[in-house]
């Protein structure tokens, strides 16, 4: 599906390629996307010059909000990127058929792409899930990226399922979760592309593990922090890119103790906090979720302030 004002097709940028934003989607108690909010977070990710934005990730807590709450962002976020960067929409749910009408709500409201994670509540067989995803696939006229999440789905890929799902058209990419260290991230890459199609966009998630995936050759970066934080993550994904290992790893290090407070506290959590410090929304996460108490909430502002990033 072309879209009209696609600017980022014209500057040469791709799709899976470079540093995705992931931020959070600003609700009020009631469910109600607060839509000014959201907007705020897409316009400071453009600015800052990331190459795409995620909606409606795990960080910005899709599960937990109904179709007509999901399309409200998706328009709103849309909207702001107003064609200056690609936009991916994530269209997770339990039912292949829901799946189905999310994904085209997402094209209507003119997503570049969608994420799909393999939400359940019996677990998936591949099978199950191979089939899931060639028949999403088969209704869309943008492309899909695959999003390997065992953390949160308990679902698990195998190289071999992902292989399987890259020759499905429009399928195009992988979002995995960064292995720990340079070597097991080399490894677990090259072995991934030994067995995908040609061009399928090999990109990993977990923050500070990403900078090495990066600087190993991986396609894209996909972020949470970058969601609020991206004039301190775009220089690392930047410098990776170019191989620049000296000035990545420099950057990275720089946001150590914020690292330290994403893997203890929780990624969401700790930018839900952040953002209500920055006053950017004063939302929190959605019910059963529950904020960071008071004394995690404080220790979040004094490395916000320390790093200079208040």
């Amino acid at each position: 599906m072309a879209h009209e004002g696609e600017i980022w097709k014209n500057t040469g940028m791709t799709l899976f390629q470079g540093l995705s934003a992931f931020p959070i989607t600003p609700s009020a108690p009631d469910g109600k996307v607060l839509t000014d909010d959201l907007r705020a977070l897409v316009r400071r990710l453009v600015d800052a010059g990331v190459d795409s934005v995620g909606l409606l990730g795990s960080t910005g807590t899709s599960p937990y909000l109904d179709r007509d709450q999901r399309a409200a962002a998706v328009r709103a976020g849309v909207e702001e990127a107003a064609g200056r960067v690609p936009v991916m929409v994530g269209i997770g749910a339990l039912s292949t058929q829901e799946v189905l009408r999310l994904a085209h709500d997402a094209q209507e409201a003119g997503a570049d792409a969608v994420l799909l994670a393999p939400i359940s509540y019996v677990p998936l067989t591949e099978q199950e899930v191979y089939t899931h995803y060639e028949t999403v696939a088969g209704a869309l006229d943008i492309p899909l990226c695959v999003y390997n999440n065992p953390a949160y789905t308990h679902f698990t890929f195998s190289s071999k399922l992902i292989a399987r799902l890259s020759e499905v058209p429009r399928i195009a990419a992988v979002k995995n979760p960064a292995p720990a260290g340079d070597a097991a991230v080399k490894t677990h890459l090259a072995g991934l592309r030994a067995q995908v199609t040609a061009g399928f966009s090999c990109g990993y998630a977990i923050d500070w593990l990403c900078a090495e995936a990066m600087l190993a050759g991986a396609d894209a970066w996909y972020s949470v922090l970058s969601g609020l934080f991206p004039d301190v993550v775009v220089p690392i994904a930047r410098a990776a890119r170019a191989g620049d290992h000296a000035t990545a790893r420099e950057h990275h290090a720089r946001l150590q103790p914020l690292w330290e407070l994403l893997l203890e506290l929780g990624s969401l959590r700790v930018v839900y906090a952040a953002a209500n410090q920055l006053g950017i929304t004063t939302a929190q996460p959605p019910l059963p979720l529950l904020p960071l108490a008071e004394a995690d909430r404080q220790r979040v502002a004094r490395t916000v302030e320390t790093l200079g990033l208040a």
